[in-house]
């Protein structure tokens, strides 16, 4: 059962794909384990933090709690509701309360479509709002995500804006059906340096102005440093540790995460950085026995290699999958 506070729970998610092995075939024994028994939740007004190196199922996982993807198995409860139970009917209505901003602003943007329509499209699809009072809407929602005056953008094509007003219009997109719950999958990781802080700035003040929810998928800890509330890390389809995002920064309880935190550039040269020797990540097609980290891990020893550990809560609220961290 989920707590009342939750506003997505995950249960056990797994999502796994057949290998190719030809134009038509098919090998059904072999699979890519893209998430592999999931579960997490997400309370009611925090950002959610997933971060991990590419690959590790991150994006999957927001997919699957969406309902773009099905699960392999598992469940996803959305406000208490087993989502995968819900008619096509009802994942219209569900669609108004739980919106996505994608990565690529230059992607996800129609380039025959103007501005204007393309925030304005939601309200049409949803039978929210016509004419005037969708225009009007528009203006308010370009306003909003600091593209003004409205009147210079709202007749304006994609190629027209620099990275950052395309993200920007992809947020105003995503509030346009006053939702509740919003997935930022790499919101600022195709924009220049100098433009992320003013997109991240944004999305803390939308947050507490429109009352959101975020999931937040990213694998820059800076971002997590600054945006999220609780984090996850993620590694080849599992979450290896979980816990507030400063428990998990300042005292990481797995060795993946102590990587990721030491692969952090140091801004000063004189400062000497720590580092950890790691190989190179490995693929999802090809999960090792036991601990998935275990062949990169610079403290792997015989279990490691045989067994799978359990994430199991360390300190509390703060859970670590790691055999070095459980009490004797």
């Amino acid at each position: 059962m989920t707590k009342p506070d939750d506003i997505v729970a995950v249960k056990e998610l797994r999502k796994y794909y057949p290998i190719q092995r030809g134009i038509f075939a098919i090998d059904r024994h072999s699979v890519v384990r893209a998430v592999d028994n999931v579960s997490f939740s997400i309370q009611k007004g925090e950002t959610f933090t997933l971060v991990g190196e590419s690959g590790s199922g991150k994006t999957t996982t927001a997919k699957i709690i969406l309902r773009l993807i099905e699960p392999t198995s598992g469940t996803v409860f959305f406000e208490g509701n087993d989502i995968s139970r819900f008619t096509k009917k009802d994942m219209r209505s569900l669609r108004q309360r739980m919106q996505i901003v994608f990565q690529n602003p230059y992607l996800s943007l129609n380039p025959r479509n103007k501005i204007g329509d393309i925030i304005a499209e939601p309200l049409y699809i949803h039978k929210l709002a016509r004419g005037e009072e969708a225009r009007n809407k528009t203006m308010r929602l370009l306003e909003a995500v600091g593209l003004s005056p409205a009147e210079q953008f709202f007749n304006r094509y994609p190629h027209q804006l620099s990275g950052g007003q395309r993200q920007r219009v992809m947020i105003a997109r995503a509030l346009s059906l006053s939702p509740n719950f919003i997935v930022a999958d790499e919101p600022v990781s195709a924009l220049d340096v100098s433009l992320r802080s003013q997109i991240l700035n944004l999305l803390q003040d939308l947050k507490s102005e429109y009352h959101l929810t975020y999931l937040l998928i990213t694998h820059d800890l800076s971002v997590v440093e600054y945006m999220g509330d609780r984090t996850a890390v993620m590694y080849l389809g599992r979450i290896v540790e979980i816990g507030t995002t400063e428990d998990v920064l300042n005292s990481s309880l797995h060795p993946y995460t102590e990587m990721l935190i030491a692969a952090v550039p140091v801004p000063d040269p004189s400062e000497k950085q720590h580092r950890i020797a790691v190989g190179e990540s490995l693929s999802p097609r090809d999960v090792p026995k036991g601990c998935r980290f275990s062949p990169r891990c610079p403290y792997v020893f015989a279990r490691c290699k045989i067994e799978e550990p359990s994430l199991l809560e360390i300190n509390p609220g703060h859970f670590a999958a790691c055999f070095l961290r459980e009490k004797k």
